[in-house]
């Protein structure tokens, strides 16, 4: 079993990711803290091998965490953030102190399951043998062949994919909805909202929500790693 600690200090939030953790095969809570000091002196009392971290909190903040146990070499722990923190800022910091995922808040239960899955078949495989070929290497930690064997879902198209696609890089790292990409594109919302949400659950968009001038909320979207030369990859 993988042992995991929750760092988060709202504690619906906690208790939601507790039970989240709990319905994944494989994993097991390790303990919940609200603090750089409670998860400190969690990790030194208990065996963890994944951290689920928030980066907002009073005090010393979640990448603060990260930087000291990536200083401190008795911390043998994977770090995955949870986190409202969308800014490229805090995204490549993490992504530089080693995190080996990182899942913005408001999330859907399937990246959050997707993020644990993917992380306990790297761990099975590293932890159960001494040696790696390239080919499984690549494949199954670096993901080298991925995107080749992406294949779309039923009723989209890679050209339509491509045309979306293009549009968003467009919008380089400026939040948008459905309706301006559909009207950018001249495609009906509905069809758009497809191929959104296909990006969206490939981690290639992420979404948030946020209210309008009345109160109602919907949903926006910002470009997390789609580029010009790198779109047409996707199929």
């Amino acid at each position: 079993m993988i042992n995991v600690l929750i760092l988060d200090d709202d504690p619906m939030v906690a208790s939601f990711n507790k039970q989240y953790v709990e319905e994944i095969k494989g994993f097991q809570l390790a303990g919940l803290a609200k603090s750089f000091d409670e998860a400190k002196h969690l990790l030194e009392e208990n065996d963890v091998q994944l951290l689920l971290l928030d980066i907002y909190m009073p005090g010393k903040n979640g990448l603060e965490l990260l930087q000291y146990i990536r200083k401190e070499t008795a911390y043998n722990v994977d770090v995955i953030l949870v986190t409202a923190a969308d800014d490229v800022d805090s995204i490549q910091t993490a992504l530089r102190y080693g995190a080996v995922d990182y899942i913005i808040k408001p999330f859907e239960f399937e990246r959050f399951n997707k993020a644990l899955t993917t992380y306990r078949e790297k761990h099975s495989l590293l932890t159960a043998q001494q040696s790696l070929k390239q080919e499984e290497l690549d494949a199954s930690i670096l993901h080298q062949h991925e995107k080749k064997n992406m294949t779309l879902p039923k009723g989209l198209t890679p050209n339509t994919l491509q045309v979306i696609a293009a549009a968003i890089v467009d919008k380089e790292n400026e939040p948008f909805t459905t309706d301006e990409i559909a009207e950018t594109v001249q495609i009906s919302r509905v069809s758009v909202r497809k191929y959104i949400k296909y990006l969206k659950e490939i981690g290639a968009l992420a979404e948030r929500m946020t209210y309008g001038a009345i109160g109602r909320p919907f949903y926006v979207y910002v470009n997390r790693n789609l580029t010009k030369s790198s779109f047409q990859d996707l199929v």
